[in-house]
């Protein structure tokens, strides 16, 4: 009972609360996100019995598929029929790789269906993200199904802290430093990191990003989640519909983040929502400048200090 006084008290202070993901639309990215994953780990379940099988099968067969890679072995086990001619030993592996092989073409062809439904779905709500670069069907449903709907998080900082992708602060002494997060949904910090390796191999600008942060002293894990932070941001931005010119690019972003200016206060900007609904200013204030002498020249000729 205390308990809930205690929950109830805590709830009613809370100026932002944590508001409930919606069904529909992403629900359904939901289902199928988590068939796929289930159809994914099925099939390589399969492949690993059907590398077992290949290893302990009598010589004649592993002499046959020694030379293949993986895809060709699946396909050609798939393709095996009956030897009557052969011994037992060998006609029931023969059996059991091809029911594995085909079990694996079969779930494999289950995930890439889903894949299909999911990259619509992602179509039909939020096709700005597959305009990123390193942003793919699977990972925007990823997103869309964490971040659920406008207006869930009060500001980009808040889903960066859902996400797992704010560095917490572990300096001591004259050390300056920050620690991994290892809290936050764990699929979208998956997601974000999946984006984050792809652009570090494939864009230019994130390379140097990378390299600048690496010579000012950071460690590639600590560049690593600076840009982590970045990539999360210009999803966020797209996700609440800003405008997509000015937040599509990541090398404006890339800028945005090293600035060390003081922002303006802009409606939005510096504010936040308060108890009430209205807009609070939490920006740091401006120096109040120091009073100076303003000397006048009066009728008379004489001056004077004011």
């Amino acid at each position: 009972m205390l308990d809930a006084i205690r929950a109830a008290k805590e709830a009613l202070t809370t100026e932002h609360l944590i508001q409930p993901r919606l069904r529909g639309g992403r629900e359904a990215l939901r289902v199928l996100l988590a068939t796929r994953h289930g159809a994914v780990l099925a099939s390589t379940a399969a492949i690993n019995q059907l590398k077992a099988l290949i290893v302990s099968a009598p010589d004649e067969l592993r002499a046959e598929l020694r030379k293949l890679n993986r895809p060709a072995q699946v396909a050609h086990c798939a393709q095996f029929r009956d030897r009557p001619a052969q011994d037992l030993e060998h006609r029931m592996t023969v059996r059991a790789m091809r029911s594995t092989a085909q079990r694996v073409q079969a779930l494999q062809a289950e995930a890439k269906e889903l894949e299909n439904e999911i990259l619509a779905l992602v179509r039909q709500q939020a096709p700005e993200l597959l305009g990123l670069l390193g942003v793919g069907p699977i990972t925007a449903g990823q997103i869309l199904v964490s971040w659920s709907h406008q207006g869930r998080f009060r500001s980009e900082a808040a889903f960066a802290s859902f996400a797992g992708v704010a560095p917490i602060p572990a300096s001591s002494g004259l050390t300056n430093r920050h620690r991994l997060n290892r809290s936050g949904d764990r699929q979208l910090n998956r997601a974000m990191h999946t984006i984050t390796l792809i652009r570090m191999r494939l864009d230019l600008p994130t390379k140097t990003y990378v390299a600048r942060k690496i010579a000012e002293g950071k460690t590639s894990r600590d560049a690593q989640r600076c840009l982590k932070r970045v990539i999360c941001r210009q999803i966020f931005k797209i996700l609440e519909r800003t405008d997509p010119n000015e937040c599509g690019n990541v090398e404006n972003l890339l800028k945005q983040l090293d600035t060390t200016s003081q922002p303006r206060c802009h409606v939005g900007a510096g504010s936040r929502t308060d108890h009430r609904g209205g807009r609070t200013c939490v920006c740091p204030p401006a120096p109040v400048p120091r009073r100076q002498s303003v000397r006048s020249l009066s009728p008379s000729g004489t001056t004077h200090s004011g």
